[in-house]
């Protein structure tokens, strides 16, 4: 059996790997069908990313279909098509007994922290899968993106009609403009390139959307936009410790601030100001077995559309070649899909 490994920094392989292994009776065997290329997977890639394990097997957005399944599981049968949340928590774990599984002090997500989906076929714990009955393996594959929308969104408690930022229009930035939707705020992205910018007007129907210049011009429109208020929530989705440091100047009086994304350096700002607004700053990290349940039966009423998501494809022989373009903005990818079978 092939898989796709990550050695370093920069060096993907094809690995010869062992047989899936055993099925307990709390596991089910899947076999995968689809990767979504993440956010997490390029910084992995560009060693920026610094909850990374290497070497490792990446893939966490995954489709998969159930090929066995323990005595003890429950939900889920052969042949189910399902999504898979990666977040491999202790149940017993201090956060998970207050319905943190997302943040455990003992997690370990798959492609990250331990081996993921570029393979044929693995074995996860039953609890982890997510039954769809009425969408495809693509579709399951992006219900890891957009759950982590989803919790940040939640995080915030966005109203309707809210101003609210969204930093960074990647597939992360999306997946929270997605639930800023969903939620009816009036929403606003900056981005740095028109192309992004340009798909989040025209095919997401986002309110505003700004050209960061680096000049500090931003503030201006932002007052603007607001009736000089500036906004009530702020999602930063960048992982780039600059941005993320200027996020707080966008943030209005009783505003709060979502880190989504995550650097690898330090982040700095101005007590006084944040003090001065009494802002409220927070991160959001992964989602809750609850988001998945939830985007699950958005897809499948038709609230969500995911086909402007996919811009380019991979078959799982050609990724290795393919993947440094998906690292560069300028070759358009919004995400990228990789067909394993």
């Amino acid at each position: 059996m092939k898989a796709i490994r990550l050695d370093a920094p920069e060096t993907f392989s094809m690995a010869t790997i062992d047989e899936p292994g055993p099925v307990g009776k709390d596991d089910a065997l899947v076999r995968v069908h689809r990767v979504g290329v993440c956010g997490t997977d390029i910084s992995g890639y560009l060693g920026k990313m610094p909850f990374f394990n290497y070497p490792v097997i990446p893939g966490h957005e995954l489709g998969v279909e159930v090929l066995q399944v323990g005595d003890a599981v429950q939900g889920v049968a052969v042949g189910d098509r399902c999504s898979v949340e990666p977040y491999m928590n202790n149940p017993k774990s201090f956060a998970s007994l207050r319905g943190r599984t997302n943040c455990c002090e003992e997690l370990e997500v798959l492609g990250v922290h331990t081996d993921g989906g570029l393979r044929p076929a693995f074995v996860v714990p039953g609890r982890k899968l997510h039954k769809a009955t009425r969408m495809n393996f693509d579709q399951l594959a992006l219900v890891e993106t957009l759950a982590i929308g989803c919790h940040a969104v939640d995080r915030a408690s966005c109203a309707e009609g809210e101003h609210v930022l969204i930093i960074g229009a990647g597939p992360i930035g999306l997946s929270v403009i997605e639930f800023a939707r969903v939620a009816k705020a009036n929403i606003t992205v900056l981005d740095l390139n028109e192309k992004r910018l340009q798909f989040c007007k025209e095919t997401l129907g986002v309110d505003h959307v700004v050209l960061g210049q680096g000049d500090g011009s931003e503030l201006a429109k932002f007052k603007e936009i607001t009736d000089g208020n500036l906004f009530t929530a702020v999602f930063d989705a960048t992982g780039s410790n600059q941005s993320m440091s200027n996020a707080s100047h966008y943030v209005g009086h009783t505003g709060r601030l979502v880190f989504v994304g995550i650097t690898t350096k330090e982040i700095s700002f101005s007590h006084p100001m944040i003090h001065r607004r009494e802002m409220t700053l927070m991160s959001s990290r992964n989602a809750l077995p609850s988001d998945f349940t939830r985007i699950i039966n958005l897809i499948e009423e038709g609230v969500i559309d995911t086909d402007p998501w996919i811009t380019h494809r991979s078959t799982f022989d050609d990724l290795i070649s393919d993947f440094p373009a998906y690292t560069r903005p300028e070759t358009g990818v919004i995400k990228a899909m990789v067909e394993v079978h």
